[in-house]
């Protein structure tokens, strides 16, 4: 099983007003922790720019459009899943993971494609994604009533997973902790 456990940060929260960031990453093949990517990225030049979204990310507006073209970024991306998926094979795709990624991360990701000049995201994912949220529900059910809530690192300290408190809402860091997570609440085996 080939698996993309990804997250993104954005200049806001609406996929056809705002932009991408970062993106980081951790391609994971049976199981085996293949390769991680961190792409600090310049949001699409037609992006709005939401300060309170700079702000949970701990970046400013100078920062991201100092990052390299989103372009360029995208070739970068491309030839690191180029590496393990031959795009051209209807059987040969990643799944997306991510922490409630269904509704927020996959539709930037998809969007961003687009913004690239790339009809083709289907040729490097399956439609289906894997949301590390919707694993970790059934499986922390009897605790629920006692948490605050069902974000990722309220979860992770659920589950004894150490957290840095002052790392969350960086891309590479959350999906670190997105992983761990999974190899505890998942019951299929990569």
């Amino acid at each position: 099983m080939k698996v993309v456990f990804f997250d993104l940060e954005t200049t806001g929260t609406l996929v056809n007003k705002h932009g991408i960031h970062q993106i980081s990453g951790m391609i994971v093949i049976d199981g085996e922790v293949k390769e991680t990517f961190d792409f600090k990225v310049q949001p699409n030049p037609k992006a709005e720019i939401v300060q309170e979204a700079l702000d949970v990310a701990g970046v400013t507006k100078e920062q991201i459009l100092s990052y390299p073209a989103m372009g360029y970024v995208y070739g970068q991306f491309t030839a690191i899943l180029n590496k393990y998926v031959d795009k051209y094979n209807k059987q040969d795709k990643f799944f997306l993971a991510g922490y409630n990624n269904a509704s927020f991360d996959n539709q930037f990701l998809r969007t961003w494609f687009l913004q690239n000049g790339d009809k083709y995201f289907g040729s490097y994912f399956w439609s289906n994604s894997i949301d590390v949220m919707v694993l970790a529900t059934p499986y922390l059910a009897s605790q629920r009533s006692q948490m605050e809530n069902f974000k990722q690192g309220t979860v992770a300290k659920a589950l004894g997973i150490e957290i840095d408190e002052s790392r969350l809402h960086d891309a590479l860091y959350d999906i670190q902790v997105c992983k761990s997570i999974y190899d505890i609440v998942s019951p299929y085996k990569m």
